[in-house]
């Protein structure tokens, strides 16, 4: 073939492969061709520090080798480890020392997370049930100064459930997310939307379900495999260890053992957010059992982990992440109101397209057949 027909062919693919994804998106479509989350590549995580109570000494039951609750705030860090030594608050300054522990107010069964209310105090979610068989769970409420607090026992509609995270909306609002070996996690409120600061105590006060989180809806079966962690690959991005809300309570996490789902939430509903999927996916760094997240202030993201008899890791940093949460949901918004407002436009492109494409390979056969 001559050099100018060569030419021509590769322009011709490269028209066709380009305007393919446009034509492809049909009259009328709200669904531009770009409607993908960002993906977050685990080396972008970064050590911050590692957790040091050598100074503060521990408490009886109380201990970060089992950290499974972690909430930054006012610049210290609060962590709490679960079933067995979960009896104590750790407060760590910005190098992750222990400064103090705050004992718990109540006795509890089985805390797995901690999420900071709207009033500042710390709101601990006593609601692992790993042999699904508690006939209550709890919030248990703790005042970051004095450790003073109180219970708020908590009952599902449909039986029991075994859940590793709490999220407090802005307005106040907890959400409950469950611990599914597979399938969707489901997610519960106290009926009629109660914030944590009217809840009764000790209650119980009834939850009532509303809404799912289904990652692998947005994500693909066939990509739940990409992680790290302990526990089966395939089981790691759907079983929900932990969850998170930025300070502003526009951005929500939720991770597993291998990832960090982030969701856009500009009105502060995060049921809502769950419903539309993350917008961010990051995956982790090898963690021995990653059961922690949390916002910084200023929009960085934490995770920790449990130490599975090994030393205890270091928390993991990913800077930036609510700006670029908020980042990419604008830009988004700005494509979906330009495809609805000209529903016709990406189609008009395709068959533009289709139409220099037909010219390109006419004017090639022609210069052939010369």
């Amino acid at each position: 073939m001559p050099d100018r027909s060569r030419w021509t062919a590769r322009v011709a693919v490269t028209v066709l492969a380009a305007c393919s994804p446009l034509a492809a998106a049909g009259v009328g479509s709200a669904e531009p061709f770009f409607r993908d989350q960002t993906a977050v590549d685990a080396s972008e995580f970064g050590p911050l520090c590692t957790p040091d109570d050598s100074a503060a000494g521990t408490p009886d039951e109380a201990s970060l080798e089992e950290l499974s609750g972690l909430v930054s705030v006012g610049g210290l860090l609060y962590a709490v480890g679960d079933s067995g030594s979960d009896r104590a608050v750790a407060v760590m300054d910005g190098n992750c020392a222990v400064q103090r522990w705050l004992p718990l107010p109540a006795d509890p069964y089985d805390v797995e997370d901690v999420a900071s209310g709207p009033d500042g105090r710390l709101w601990l979610a006593d609601t692992g049930d790993n042999g699904r068989r508690r006939d209550t769970v709890a919030l248990i409420a703790m005042d970051r100064d004095t450790g003073a607090g109180e219970l708020h026992r908590l009952t599902y509609p449909d039986g029991p459930h075994d859940a590793e995270t709490v999220l407090v909306q802005r307005d106040g609002t907890p959400l409950i997310v469950t611990k599914e070996v597979f399938g969707a996690g489901n997610v519960y409120r106290p009926v009629g939307g109660v914030a944590v600061g009217d809840l009764a105590s000790p209650g119980p006060t009834p939850l009532e379900k509303v809404g799912t989180l289904d990652v692998s809806e947005t994500n693909g079966a066939d990509d739940a495999t990409t992680g790290s962690g302990t526990t089966a690959p395939a089981l790691h991005s759907t079983m929900f260890t932990g969850g998170a809300v930025s300070a502003d309570g526009t951005v929500a996490a939720v991770r597993s053992y291998s990832d960090v789902f982030l969701f856009s939430a500009p009105d502060g509903d995060l049921a809502a957010a769950f419903a539309a999927g993350p917008v961010v996916r990051a995956h982790v760094p090898e963690q021995p059992q990653g059961e922690s997240v949390a916002f910084t202030e200023n929009g960085d993201l934490l995770i920790a982990s449990e130490a599975r008899e090994g030393p205890v890791p270091p928390i993991q940093v990913l800077p930036g992440a609510v700006s670029r949460v908020q980042e990419h949901a604008r830009a988004q918004t700005v494509a979906d109101e330009v495809s609805a407002q000209s529903p016709g436009t990406l189609w008009g492109i395709g068959i533009a397209a289709v139409v220099v494409l037909a010219t390109i390979l006419g004017f090639a056969v022609r210069r052939r057949a010369r």
